[in-house]
């Protein structure tokens, strides 16, 4: 019997990383729109549990509470340290309102210690909502109970509201978006030109916009400054007005999210709290879409309530076509592409989402993709099975892929046409504008940046720029290829379309030329609703309490002294409240137990 030769290792790996070879045991009929999809590594399907016990609520309240008082202290301490405008400062010279921001040290002192509480509550609410992150680090398994979804609504809720009357924190975006409206509302170009050249170096809004992005274009899609130009007609030159609107445009995006989140998470087979906890009220939401007034909100919320529109279409089995006539489930299939299309014109990154629900519709319209195994017979087998499949899946891609680019084309020109503003915002220069910035946060960045350290180091000059033009493109072939695989993968069947996108998006967000803060949302919100491996929650839950603690609440920056004095004040005070509020009461249980209080 002659002996089975298998595929080189190299192959092998090469194979299974583009998605073309699936998990042993994993089904073969399992398409990528069924609950839970088809088998991976950093997802399983949850349980339902049933509600919690009346000891466990009266904990789950104490946490609440604690994250409340600390949202409050963020709010309150915001009044010294927010990032206020340079003019139209709406507490400065007032007597009561003003007191923080005469005390920076004590201002600080108090965010930072609302901070800290905010997200030791949320880290603590983590076991009444997903259990424990390492379940492999604990003898006790977890309690089999968890936090309803009206509990944690009102959680949220609470963790919420005191920010709606907070300043703009940790960053001064909300200028840029104000002076870029009014560039809009004038008849002008925002895509050509900046705020100082455009409004004047003195004007109310460019006094307040950071000097690198004064003479920068606006980096965003039309929709959102055509929506800008909206609030700048209402609000006019008021900055504490515009500010307003467009947190209430922030608060529009969060909400968006917090429906579709849950929605998509029971898609995926996994907990709508714990998909909730994890994406909607981490830190990193709370700090800088709602306190920041970041558009990342916007476009993360239109973009999945797109994903759950075109997935519900697409899952339901239903015709979209009855004759020649489009049917309710075809209406909703292009109303959820429309949104995904308008979400790209809010920021141009989620358009990644079409390509996913595109491999969906394919899958649908019955494209398929080979199963190669790890011997070569299997594969030649697999390959030779799959060629009457290849007319079927070409035509079902190239019908998919028509469909979406006729909706995103007739979005984007409507958009373009309709605001007036063009196509300006496609221009290479406008997209690429933010890599001026130079992110600790970027892998390309970082490395070249290294690189020409250790080069000036060396004595052989400084080459961090001619580095940087290498290693960014690099990167950029290298998130092309993940991309590519999550593609192949989702119209395979080994992994959901929205584990795709979450995976795409971490993908381009690690290897973006720049990176901020926020912009770690896009994979972390997505994955919430796929990802249930311990360790990548585990590893989000780091990331996100690390990253939210980064920026200044003013945006910029600080003395050190300043921050030194806070920063060991906040370690004593926040010690003493945990201390008051959570291990106290325990040991007052355990003394009464033993009837040693009466």
């Amino acid at each position: 019997m002659r002996a089975t030769r298998s595929l080189p290792a190299p192959v092998r790996t090469f194979a299974d990383f583009l998605g073309l070879t699936k998990p042993d045991g994993a089904p073969s009929d399992r398409g990528p729109q069924g609950a839970g999809g088809a088998v991976n590594r950093l997802h399983t399907d949850e349980h339902q549990y049933p509600d919690l016990n009346t000891e466990e609520k009266r904990t789950v309240r104490k946490i609440a509470t604690f994250g409340g008082v600390g949202a409050v202290l963020i709010a309150f301490g915001a009044l010294g340290v927010g990032s206020f405008p340079v003019v139209q400062n709406p507490i400065a010279g007032r007597r009561l309102i003003g007191l923080m921001f005469r005390m920076q040290s004590t201002a600080l002192t108090v965010t930072m210690v609302g901070t800290a509480m905010l997200m030791i509550a949320w880290v603590l609410l983590r076991r009444y909502t997903i259990g424990y992150l390492n379940p492999n680090a604990h003898t006790v398994p977890a309690q089999p109970r968890r936090l309803t979804r009206r509990g944690f609504d009102r959680i949220l809720a609470l963790w919420v509201l005191p920010f709606l009357f907070a300043p703009p924190m940790f960053s001064k975006d909300v200028y840029s978006y104000l002076a870029q409206s009014e560039i809009t509302a004038r008849g002008l170009d925002p895509y050509a030109i900046g705020p100082a050249k455009a409004l004047g170096i003195d004007h109310v809004f460019t006094r307040s916009v950071p000097n690198i992005w004064r003479d920068t274009p606006a980096p965003y899609g039309p929709l959102f400054l055509y929506l800008g130009r909206g609030i700048t007609w209402l609000t006019g030159e008021n900055v504490v007005a515009g500010v307003i609107a467009h947190r209430l445009l922030a608060l529009a995006g969060v909400a968006m999210i917090v429906w579709a989140l849950p929605r998509l998470a029971r898609r995926c087979g996994v907990s709508e709290v714990a998909a909730l906890w994890l994406g909607a009220a981490n830190p990193l939401v709370i700090f800088h879409l709602i306190a920041g007034i970041h558009n990342e909100g916007l476009m993360l919320g239109m973009m999945l309530v797109g994903m759950e529109w075109s997935l519900r279409a697409i899952s339901s089995g239903r015709r979209f076509l009855d004759g020649w006539a489009p049917t309710r489930t075809a209406w909703l299939l292009t109303a959820g592409a429309a949104m995904i299309a308008a979400s790209s014109l809010i920021k141009i990154t989620s358009v990644l989402a079409l390509g996913f629900i595109g491999m969906a519709l394919a899958r649908r319209l019955g494209g398929s993709f080979p199963d190669i195994g790890g011997r070569l017979r299997d594969w030649r087998t697999a390959i030779r099975a799959f060629r009457p499949d290849l007319g079927r899946t070409l035509i079902a891609i190239a019908l998919a892929a028509g469909f979406l680019a006729i909706v995103l084309v007739i979005v984007v020109v409507v958009v373009c046409q309709v605001t007036g503003l063009g196509y300006g915002w496609l221009d290479a220069g406008i997209l690429g504008g933010a890599s001026r910035v130079r992110s600790w946060m970027s892998i390309p960045t970082v490395l070249g940046m290294a690189t020409g350290l250790i080069g000036v180091l060396l004595g052989l000059g400084d080459h961090t720029t001619a580095i940087l033009a290498i290693t960014r493109p690099i990167a950029a072939a290298l998130a092309a290829v993940i991309v590519l695989r999550m593609l192949l993968a989702t119209l395979s069947g080994r992994i959901h379309a929205v584990g795709a996108l979450g995976i795409s998006m971490a993908a381009l967000v690690l290897l973006f030329p720049v990176v901020q803060p926020w912009y770690l949302l896009w994979a972390i919100v997505p994955l919430a609703a796929w990802a249930t491996a311990p360790g990548f929650r585990l590893a989000a839950v780091i990331v996100s309490s690390v990253v939210s603690v980064m920026l200044m609440p003013n945006g910029g920056e600080i003395e050190p002294y300043v921050i030194a004095k806070a920063g060991m004040s906040t370690v004593v005070i926040v010690a003493l409240a945990v201390y008051l509020t959570f291990e106290l009461p325990r040991r007052r249980e355990r003394r009464l137990a033993l009837g040693r209080v009466r």
